[in-house]
């Protein structure tokens, strides 16, 4: 066996090199392998070269990169894992050189009658991504009836773990392809779901809640229990509703801010005295502290109204009897920091990152004590947003949570200075 000159070496390392430039300048993968199968013909003096990658819907091996005269006939052909020299050597992951196939049994002669060429002499080696076996790089027919060496092996081996990163790529790209085009349906679903929910909904609860308060206003104290659970529960459900319907306006773009100037003060005291009943019930002290300014800014009350009740109810929901829950807001140089703090279980450190999701709980649904769809703080989220703010919480499970957000403050410019009036 003839060993190889330092010219030779040389003039090797150098091609090598101009496909290592090749496997981020190529414009495709087809023709980055293409430029490998070339390079493995020249390098190891062949006839033929080709590529074979593995297709796990069909457990076989499939021709990824051939010459261009093969292409149309060899791109349909299944290499088999059984019964297949390329199949041995992705099973095995390991090289193999065959000097004479007419002696050995792993030869997979479809691929010649095909073809209409015959093999005599295959070098193959398996395309390896991190102890992962991703294809098979075969050199076919050794010219000048020459045998294959470890040198023929070793070029092979280096051209493989280049096509396996290019192939092993190609192949994650085009998962998170499909998985894209996946989630967006996904989420078509889930938005179609809850238009068409909150639209249906809306109408029986609305008449649900008409009649059973005609009714208890007719039947007496006889009924009033059993006609306050309907609608205390009907009630549940209209909110469920209007933050369904919240959500569906959101991400359809039809959620206008209608701006005016506001009270935040108000906002606050008003919320304040709609949860401060159920508070009482749960024997939970609720605070409001606003200062003695009204905090005035230009946004849409009702959307604030909203955003900071499901925080005061997420609070209250999540703190137990002999706790606290704080609302507070503050002016701070360019914004007012409205926060709403309580001293309940808090939130596991590996579910901060998602608690403003559209429903997502803490609680899995088969271990829940709290109720809820996951809706509130997604629509919260969305509301502060729409005005230009920001929101995020600060929790530590066992000692309670602080949801913060931070609105903008508009400051009008002074007008230019007049003469004063006398009157």
């Amino acid at each position: 066996m003839r060993s190889m000159t330092t010219n030779e070496r040389i003039d090797h390392l150098e091609r090598l090199l101009e496909v290592v430039r090749g496997l981020t300048t190529a414009p495709d993968l087809e023709s980055f392998l293409q430029t490998i199968i070339n390079e493995a013909i020249e390098l190891t003096n062949s006839e033929l070269a080709s590529i074979l990658e593995y297709d796990e819907s069909a457990a076989e091996l499939r021709f990824l990169a051939m010459h261009w005269f093969e292409h149309d006939l060899l791109r349909p052909v299944g290499v088999p894992l059984s019964g297949s020299a390329a199949g041995w050597v992705y099973r095995r992951g390991q090289p193999l050189i065959i000097q004479d196939v007419k002696l050995d049994q792993r030869h997979f002669k479809v691929v010649d009658h095909l073809t209409k060429h015959e093999t005599h002499s295959l070098v193959a080696v398996p395309l390896i991504v991190r102890s992962e076996v991703v294809g098979v790089l075969e050199a076919l027919n050794k010219k000048d009836a020459a045998h294959y060496t470890e040198q023929d092996l070793a070029i092979l081996e280096t051209l493989a773990a280049l096509a396996a990163q290019a192939v092993k790529s190609t192949s994650l790209q085009r998962k998170v392809r499909a998985t894209s085009i996946e989630l967006a349906e996904l989420e078509r679903l889930k938005t179609d779901f809850i238009a068409i929910t909150s639209h249906e909904l809306r109408t029986p609860l609305g008449l649900i809640l008409g009649h059973a308060t005609f009714l208890r206003e007719l039947a007496g104290a006889q009924y009033d229990e059993q006609l306050n659970i309907i609608i205390r529960n009907a009630t549940k459900l209209k909110e469920i509703v209007e933050n369904l319907s919240d959500v569906d306006n959101i991400q359809t773009g039809a959620a206008r801010v209608r701006r005016q100037k506001v009270s935040l003060a108000k906002i606050a005291e008003d919320v304040t005295l709609l949860f401060r009943d159920e508070a009482k019930s749960r024997n939970i002290t609720l605070i409001c502290e606003t200062g003695q300014a009204p905090h005035y800014i230009n946004a849409d009350e009702a959307k604030l109204n909203i955003a900071l009740s499901n925080l005061v109810k997420n609070s209250l929901q999540f703190t137990e009897a002999g706790g606290h829950v704080t609302v507070r807001i503050q002016e701070e140089a360019d914004c007012f920091n409205v926060s709403v703090a309580d001293d309940g279980i808090g939130i596991p450190a590996r579910d901060l990152p998602r608690v403003f999701e559209r429903f997502f709980q803490v609680e899995t649904h088969l271990t829940r004590r709290y109720g809820g769809m996951g809706l509130g703080l997604s629509v919260t989220k969305a509301m502060v947003e729409l005005h230009g703010g920001r929101i995020w919480v600060d929790s530590e499970e066992g000692k309670g949570s602080t949801f913060t957000f931070l609105l903008p403050i508009e400051r009008t410019q002074p007008a230019a200075s007049a003469s004063p009036l006398i009157e």
